[in-house]
């Protein structure tokens, strides 16, 4: 059914039913996170192999989203972003047959295919489906998607499903497959408009990446993309171990890593809506800056000043990626047609952070033997972060 002809509340449903797949992308992202140490034990791994399954990927991811963003721009976003669904559950279900580092890599390094039809369909899709003040609201509910199936992921894996599996981390991830092929059908019988009329026109791929990079406003924003990911992906891929080797349980540090992710749906919420175009990238810079104050705190305190920085870092660290993506739409020059060419973009550069933070981690820990030089590391890109803001150009839109 053609985007048009489509009536208009039924946005709502498109909106909800993009919220179940990111639940679901946030789900299998992080499903691996609180099985480190069993994984590690299994596979028999050092850090630095896992730092690697850890960022898997987000490296196929890199080379995917150029390419997602125009498959999504020619071919429309229903059968692009099924497609990306189906790929994220065979990633999680094939984790179970994972004999070594070699194999989980490539299950793991699997689900960076689909996941870009996803996380740059839905940009896409809201850019379509939602203008002025109400995209704000749309971008900043389909966020917290991805945050709320992280939350699911960290805190119910080993509380929940591994005792419902008899404590077998694949059949965890079969769990979690099974969940995302569910919602990617759900996607498929429901989902309207693949805007086919809109994208014809849409040119080649060079030509856009050509035209879209010649605008200062993009160039910023992709290294501050880079930047994000490499922090957000570094820290909390590791945290639950982090947790676990200060001498919490598995279950407790799954937990205790659940209260930034829970700590972050409010601000993803709240702020995207409330804040301003012409304050977006301020609101950026002071929130890169607690940032930087918060990874070091979370590594030097305990009892209840630990998750008292944990929810504030969960809480000015969760809307970087909503914020950015809002800069993006609203920049001059960057129509909705190209939307998903420029989302592919961001995501393409951003991922390589993504990549590189739980890597540099792992490497960081064999080298010194702890996490703190990790931890150190990524406050130096924080800090990187907020300088960037001052060279954003504010976009010409009221909210």
């Amino acid at each position: 059914m053609p985007l048009d002809s489509a009536p208009k509340p039924y946005r709502w449903i498109m909106l909800a039913l993009l919220w179940l797949l990111y639940l679901c992308f946030g789900i299998v992202a992080r499903s691996i996170f609180p099985l480190v140490t069993p994984i590690l034990a299994d596979l028999e791994l050092s850090y630095s192999q896992m730092g690697l399954i850890l960022g898997s990927w987000q490296l196929t991811y890199i080379f995917a989203a150029l390419v997602a963003g125009t498959i999504l721009d020619k071919w429309g976003i229903r059968k692009s972003i099924v497609a990306g669904a189906l790929i994220i559950g065979l990633s999680a279900s094939l984790r179970f047959f994972s004999s070594g580092f070699q194999s989980m890599l490539i299950a793991g390094a699997l689900f960076g295919l689909g996941g870009p039809m996803i996380s740059i369909g839905g940009p896409k899709t809201i850019s379509a489906w939602f203008s002025g003040r109400s995209r704000g609201t749309a971008m900043g509910i389909y966020t917290t998607g991805n945050w709320v199936g992280g939350l699911t992921a960290l805190a119910l894996t080993n509380s929940l499903v591994m005792p419902l599996v008899s404590q077998n981390w694949r059949l965890a991830f079969v769990v979690y497959g099974g969940v995302t092929f569910s919602i990617a059908l759900l996607w498929l019988l429901l989902a309207r408009g693949d805007g086919d009329g809109e994208t014809s026109s849409v040119p080649g791929v060079i030509d856009v990446f050509v035209k879209l990079i010649k605008i200062k406003n993009v160039r910023i924003l992709l290294v501050m993309g880079l930047l994000a990911f490499a922090i957000g992906h570094g820290f909390s891929s590791w945290l639950p171990k982090i947790l676990e080797e200060s001498g919490m349980s598995a279950a407790s540090a799954g937990w205790a890593a659940a209260i930034t992710i829970a700590a972050g749906i409010p601000s993803i919420l709240i702020l995207p809506t409330l804040v301003p175009p012409r304050f977006r990238g301020r609101t950026i810079a002071v929130f890169a800056i607690m940032t930087t104050v918060n990874l070091v705190l979370v590594m030097k305190v305990t009892g209840i000043a630990l998750y008292v920085s944990l929810a504030t870092l969960g809480f000015v660290s969760a809307p970087f990626m909503a914020l950015l993506l809002l800069i993006l739409m609203d920049s001059p020059g960057v129509e909705t047609r190209y939307m998903g060419s420029a989302g592919g973009m961001f995501f393409c550069v951003a991922e390589i952070g993504g990549f590189t933070g739980p890597l540099i981690m792992g490497i960081l820990v064999d080298a010194t033997g702890s996490f703190m030089a990790g931890a150190v590391f990524l406050a130096g890109l924080c800090a990187a972060m907020a300088g960037l803001t001052v060279f954003l150009t504010r976009p010409m839109v009221s909210n």
